[in-house]
């Protein structure tokens, strides 16, 4: 078995899932006592938050670089960055390890494409709603983006930087998110990414017809897989 690592943290409400996922997943797989090898990094997201909304994108690119070298360091085979939205700074962090980058925008759009989606609603952080560098990902293998109107984004990220992020799960923010998905989907959309990994917390199929995506599960399955890559065949 290969050993994940995660870049974590962010929040870290999230990356408890990410761990949920990828031990259920390798138990699922291999049965028994197994669980997932797994090396993490948790970063203080109040650092991150603050960097992200003064827009020094570089400045978290040099933090997370560094504890993407430690999680390499460790012994992992892989590494997963446990959010969507600092997919943004993949890149610098990519070249600055000499293991594989397991992108989210990536496993995601393979699992569209396996279910024939083509036009795709996106549910995130402001920045990954209205920044080009998770959006041009997609469509770079055909998929289309829609995103709610300035809005809806603003609703959207402020309930995941205010509510979400601090563990707090509201039933009128989940109905405001229903009501979002709703208009997506009446926009074309064939179904919709929860593009943080954060959104999951708050909403689940079980809340609305329009299949929905959630990145966290398929970020986490894609790392399972790569995990037993070989040993299940």
């Amino acid at each position: 078995m290969k050993t994940i690592g995660l870049l974590g943290g962010m929040s870290w409400e999230s990356t408890v899932s990410y761990y949920r996922l990828i031990n259920e997943g390798i138990k699922a797989k291999l049965g028994g006592l197994h669980s997932g090898k797994i090396i993490l990094n948790s970063v203080d997201f109040a650092q991150i938050e603050q960097l992200q909304h003064a827009g020094d994108w570089q400045a978290t690119a040099v933090i997370l670089s560094q504890a993407a070298q430690s999680v390499q360091a460790g012994g992992a085979d892989m590494l997963l960055i446990c959010t969507n939205t600092m997919h943004k700074v993949a890149e610098e962090i990519e070249l600055a390890i000499n293991i594989p980058l397991l992108h989210i925008a990536d496993a995601t759009a393979d699992r569209l494409l396996a279910d024939g989606i083509d036009c795709v609603g996106l549910l995130g952080t402001r920045f990954t709603m209205e920044q080009a560098f998770y959006r041009e990902r997609l469509q770079a293998r055909g998929i289309k983006v829609l995103v709610p109107d300035e809005a809806g984004r603003t609703l959207v990220h402020n309930i995941i930087y205010q509510e979400l992020c601090l563990g707090q799960v509201k039933a009128a923010s989940r109905c405001a998110y229903v009501d979002i998905v709703a208009k997506l989907a009446a926009a074309g959309a064939q179904g919709v990414i929860l593009g943080c990994t954060e959104i999951g917390l708050l909403l689940t199929q079980a809340d609305t017809q329009v299949p929905l995506y959630d990145t966290t599960a398929i970020h986490a399955a894609a790392a399972v897989e790569r995990a037993l890559d070989g040993l299940l065949s």
